[in-house]
């Protein structure tokens, strides 16, 4: 789905050090502040990063849906944001957030609950 840019109020100094995919949009990789727990990956614009840190509410682009999402608008199952962080590249952020209720769409936890076996070389334990 190809976006249409939206203007926005973030910072240019921030917006200047994003890399953003070919719909204008960054990964935002969502843990749980006291847990460490990885909970989710969502994706924002600009204007959704914007909406995150000026309000500590955090706000993602729905790309099924073509719109804004504040995290628990409708499930109740809010995300507090506690800080944000950019990767090396750009092409990421790290929010961690005070969860609320289950993170993931089904019900659990962490949207990272169907684990995948892996073979380890000799020796070497998890």
């Amino acid at each position: 789905m190809s976006r249409v840019a939206v203007k926005t109020d973030l910072d240019p100094a921030i917006a200047g050090r994003l890399k953003r995919n070919s719909d204008g949009l960054v990964a935002a990789i969502v843990r749980e502040h006291g847990s460490g727990d990885v909970l989710m990956l969502a994706w924002m614009d600009d204007e959704a990063l914007h909406r995150t840190l000026t309000t500590g509410r955090a706000t993602y682009w729905s790309r099924s849906r073509g719109e804004y999402w504040v995290k628990g608008a409708t499930s109740g199952h809010f995300q507090y944001v506690h800080d944000v962080a950019l990767d090396c590249d750009g092409d990421a952020l790290l929010v961690t957030v005070e969860q609320v209720g289950a993170a993931c769409h089904t019900g659990e936890h962490t949207c990272f609950h169907n684990e995948l076996p892996v073979t380890r070389p000799e020796g070497v334990t998890p």
